[in-house]
Order: C-alpha cells, then structure tokens, then sequence
C-alpha cells in the first residue's frame, strides 16, 4: 500500500467468527506490521467459539479486541468476507481500505478504489501465507500455527470439497514451520469445537451463522460440528423454538441449520420458515419432520449456499 498512513486501521474477519476468521485478522495483522504498517489492529466481530480458543490457548495468546461497530471514515481492512450484512455495525459508511477472502463477492461496494484479493481456495489463510511468500517474509513459528489452525478448520482437515491443492501444499509446509503432526494437532482442535453441552440453544444456532440476501429476500444458513448428530438432536425441539423466534424477530425468510459429522463426513439439517421449499427444491429431497440427511455435505460455501441460493 503506498498511500499516506492512517493513524489506525482495524483488520476484521465476520460476525459469528470461525477460526479463519479469527485468525486471519491476527496474521493480517502481523503480515501489515512487516509490510511497515503498525497501524494497523486485528479485532473480532463477536465472541470466540472453543475451537478457536484451542488454538488461541495452545499458543498461548489473546484474541483480538471486540469491536461492536465502526464511525463514519474508519479505515478498515476485511478478511475472510466482504457481504456488509456479515460485517461490523456501520460498514457501509466506513472506508474499506482491503479485502483478502476466499468467498462469493455480494452486498459489497464502495466509494474509492481498494486492495481486493479473492481466490476460489479453501481457506483465507492459504492467500496469506502465499501473501508471506510473495513480500518475502519468513513465516514464524506463531503464525505457521495460525495459519494451518485456518486451513485445518476450513477444510476439516482437508476433507471438505471445498479443499485445493493450493490449501494441501500451504498446510503441509506450515506443519513443518509448526513443528505439529498436522493430523494428530488438527483431529484435537476439531474435537475442541464440537463440544457444544455448555451453549444454550440461542446460543448453538448463532455459534457460526451466515445471514444472508438474495434480492431483498433474508436467509441464515448457520453449521455446527459435531462428532455425533444424535446427540445434538436431542435438543431438537429446543432447537427449533430458537431458530423460530430468530426467523420472527429478524424478519427471516428461511433459516437452516447444519448439524456436520465430522468424522463421517454428513450433515443433517433443520429447515424452517416460508422459504424451505428452496431446500427441498436444491437437494430434490423432501424434508421430513423439518428435517433433512445429506450424506457427503459438509461445506456450507460449497454444497449449502450455492444449491440454496439458487432455488431461493
């Protein structure tokens, strides 16, 4: 970047953030300072999830600050998204200075020219560590963890569809960085993130929930992990009143909830509001009690949006 220096400029993943989302912002932040930009600051979008704080205690670290919303003017640099409805409270008037993500570009637009680098990868953190690559910088020890805690996450250690080459060559280099046996570090994270006994059903559905628009038409698609589906399920009940009372209070014309195996690579969902037909519509399956087992899905940016998104 060669325009004039800021006095500050906050890097920021998505609300709901995912280990991706927190991390990246971390590794943008420190990637900024050995470009020579100290100004710039990571912040999270809302609370830590238990995969994530596996990963921030492992190395022993804080997560970045909360920043619940943004001033007219402030300067900001977005990782992991670009959609203004899964970004800070005030996006829309804030300048956005750079975006480095690995999704669909919708709901995004600004006023002046930026530094936008989008790649059909598995995972913001591999553009970062080809970014590290390309400045020249030497990739240390903390964020070589950072970085293959993303790709492991993103991918479900490389299982997920949404996975590339690109995502195998960076996780392996950054495992001998680590100085981790990727998969002996990544099934621990993983299983981390799936205990979910602790979270109120409010709580479970907004855990790593997308809001989402399609022509003035709202929709969540929101995921959790889990090692089994059944015991989620029990709470199903439960579920659904919260995924209810979130459709009615938000003005929602569907909400779905993927309940990942991540061990056997499924997903089951829960559909519900004026709009499920998309969903039956996208997998030509009928659901059944508001419920529907797609064997082989577990990519919410691969599987999910886009045959939802479609039929919406």
């Amino acid at each position: 970047m060669d325009q004039k220096k800021p006095k500050k400029v906050y890097v920021i993943g998505h609300k709901n953030p995912d280990t991706d989302s927190i991390c990246s912002s971390i590794v943008s932040e420190i990637l900024s300072h050995k470009n020579g930009w100290d100004c710039v600051e990571a912040r999270r979008l809302g609370n830590v999830n238990k995969e994530t704080q596996y990963v921030l205690d492992y190395l022993g670290i804080e997560a970045p600050e909360l920043l619940e919303k943004v001033e007219e003017g402030q300067q900001v640099l977005l990782v992991d998204h670009n959609e203004f409805n899964q970004s800070v409270e005030g996006i829309e008037k804030a300048e956005i200075l750079g975006v480095t993500d690995h999704h669909r570009i919708a709901n995004f637009e600004t006023s002046n020219p930026l530094y936008y680098i989008a790649k059909p990868y598995g995972c913001t953190s591999t553009i970062l560590f080809e970014q590290f690559k390309q400045f020249g910088h030497e990739i240390e020890k903390k964020e070589a963890i950072l970085m293959a805690s993303s790709i492991i996450s993103d991918t479900l250690l490389l299982k997920s569809p949404t996975t590339t080459e690109y995502d195998k060559k960076a996780l392996q280099e950054l495992g001998k960085i680590a100085n981790i046996n990727v998969e002996e570090y990544g099934l621990e994270m993983l299983k981390a993130g799936t205990d979910l006994d602790d979270f109120s059903a409010e709580e479970l559905i907004n855990l790593d929930a997308k809001s989402l628009d399609k022509n003035g038409v709202k929709f969540v698609i929101a995921q959790v992990n889990t090692v089994s589906i059944e015991d989620v399920l029990k709470r199903k009940v439960e579920l659904e009143n919260a995924i209810n009372e979130k459709i009615n209070k938000e003005g929602l014309a569907l909400f779905v909830l993927a309940i990942t195996d991540i061990l056997n690579s499924n997903s089951q969902i829960i559909a519900l509001g004026e709009k499920v037909i998309s969903v039956e519509s996208a997998f030509e399956k009928k659901l059944e009690d508001n419920m529907m087992f797609l064997e082989g899905v577990v990519s919410r940016k691969k599987q999910l949006l886009p045959a939802i998104d479609k039929n919406i």
